[in-house]
């Protein structure tokens, strides 16, 4: 069963003449202009996402130097005050930040007397 040259042309052509209809209808194949199209058209959005996401970090990082400065303003004015505190009241002498002030009276040891 042979086919005859006549038949494979004919045969030929109907393919040629429809090949692109049935790959558009499988959607395997778009023309490059229009896949290229779309894939610049996701750049863009992925670009002014991208955009957004910087815009918003820039906004978190300024929002943490503010909080920062704040904390570091606030433990300024209390060490401030620590120092006033020391400086408008001086320990006794001898006494030392441990608690050792000659006006306390000393805790007694318990005394054994079972030795």
């Amino acid at each position: 069963m042979a086919i005859a040259q006549e038949d494979l042309r004919q045969i030929g052509d109907y393919v040629k003449n429809n090949i692109s209809d049935w790959i558009a209808e499988q959607g395997l194949g778009k023309p490059p202009v229009v896949y290229e199209i779309e894939l610049r058209e996701r750049m863009v959005r992925v670009e002014e996402e991208l955009k957004h996401q910087r815009e918003l970090m820039r906004q978190g990082f300024n929002q943490i130097d503010k909080r920062l400065e704040l904390m570091q303003a606030d433990m300024n004015k209390r060490f401030e005050q620590v120092d006033k505190r020391f400086e408008s009241n001086p320990a006794p002498r001898g006494a030392s930040v441990f608690g050792n002030d000659p006006r306390r009276p000393r805790p007694q040891a318990p005394h054994c007397s079972s030795l």
